[in-house]
């Protein structure tokens, strides 16, 4: 019988998820990525409990907790440096089996792209849907060099996905959350602390350990969309934080202009009616944009990778009836977690001053009262666990839409 082949664009977790997941299903795969190298930008990534599991699936969970900075044990301040909440590494692996990761995310693209065999990832390799495919004819996907034909294309090309385009040119595609956010990796650690997330008026400041000494640090605003300091977006950070609490005064000295990423957010307000056409998958960003406020966007996509490889193994001559499969698993459980993230994003960017303290001792008496709460906001998704067979934890349950209900 011949091999099946799949063609995937992006090389992002859930792109190099799902490449790996295929692949180590007798899938032949090829990795189309647009960039020159696969060197992914100065941030980390969160992975809560269930994109660990997902990474189970293809060989690299361990791996991942290996390189981990574990950040359960953290807690939500005030500017000022008051304790809002507190929650331990120990609560967080009890209620989703699990803590929560932080790695770079250079490290994890190099975990997942070593599970390719040699050849499979191109860079600097251009990709675009020519034909989607359909029941009896394969997929088309247009390269620099030609066309390739695939019985699979799986389209991980980010928020601005041009595969989305073509799928549904009717959608109105990512919308404007409200807010811009920051990202910085400082080389050094200016001095110890404790992982943190600090709540302002319409303003959020992270500071989180990596496990190699290094400082990821992170930051929202609501302002309106597209503004760009005059003097460059590190000045603009120090201007917003630098009078808030330590290590943040700190982390900013240590800061060099380069190193700030700065990109406004935005999410698929409007769900799609599906995700796929004919031959090709949509994935990730591609497929659900969401904001960043559960941590959640990157984990959503190698859950996707996952189970879009679990559906397609199963008859690889089917895969537009494989594809309906994935549609049905995948997007209930996506826009449930996608709305959760954004009622989340629009409480922590509050701006009136009533408002912010009403918030900030609502949080503060949930932590007092049971530090549990506060893990509330991941529950039906940290849990999740991959279909039977596809991880190390087979038995546990496979998540529905029901599980993710909001």
């Amino acid at each position: 019988m011949k091999q099946p082949r799949a063609l995937v664009i992006g090389s992002g977790p859930g792109g190099l998820t799902a490449a790996a997941a295929l692949h180590r299903r007798g899938w032949s795969v090829t990795v189309l990525e647009r960039v020159a190298s696969l060197a992914p930008a100065g941030a980390a990534i969160s992975l809560a409990a269930n994109a660990q599991r997902a990474l189970d699936a293809v060989g690299v969970g361990d791996a991942v907790r290996a390189l981990a900075a574990w950040e359960g044990s953290r807690g939500l301040r005030t500017p000022g440096g008051r304790w809002l909440s507190r929650t331990d590494a120990a609560a967080v692996a009890e209620r989703f089996g699990g803590g929560i990761a932080l790695v770079h995310r250079a490290g994890l693209a190099e975990l997942l792209a070593a599970r390719l065999p040699d050849g499979a990832l191109r860079t600097g390799a251009r990709a675009e849907v020519v034909d989607p495919g359909g029941p009896d004819r394969p997929a088309l996907v247009g390269v620099p060099d030609g066309a390739l034909e695939a019985e699979l294309v799986v389209a991980a090309d980010g928020i601005a996905s041009a595969a989305r385009r073509v799928l549904f040119p009717g959608h109105p595609g990512p919308a404007y959350a409200g807010f811009t956010t920051w990202r910085l990796v400082l080389p050094g650690r200016p001095a110890a602390f404790e992982p943190h997330e600090t709540w302002g008026r319409g303003q959020l400041w992270g500071s989180q350990p990596l496990a190699d000494g290094r400082v990821y640090a992170y930051a929202t605003a609501a302002v309106p969309e597209g503004r760009h300091a005059p003097d460059g977006e590190l000045a603009e950070l120090r201007r917003r934080f630098a009078g808030w609490h330590d290590p943040i005064p700190a982390v900013l000295a240590a800061a060099e202009p380069g190193q700030v990423l700065h990109h406004d957010v935005h999410w698929l307000a409007e769900p799609l009616p599906a995700f796929h056409r004919g031959r090709v998958a949509l994935l990730g960003d591609a497929a659900h944009a969401m904001t960043p406020n559960l941590g959640q966007g990157g984990n959503q996509a190698i859950e996707d990778g996952v189970v879009l490889a679990h559906h397609a193994a199963a008859d690889p001559a089917a895969v537009p009836d494989a594809l309906e499969r994935y549609t049905r698993d995948r997007l209930p459980r996506t826009r449930t977690v996608a709305l959760r993230s954004a009622r989340a994003g629009r409480l922590i960017h509050l701006t009136g001053p009533f408002a912010v303290r009403t918030r900030n001792t609502l949080v503060r008496a949930g932590g007092l009262l049971a530090p549990r709460l506060v893990l509330r906001g991941l529950d039906g998704i940290a849990d999740w666990r991959p279909p039977p067979g596809d991880g190390a934890d087979p038995g546990g349950p496979y998540a529905s839409p029901a599980q993710t209900a909001p």
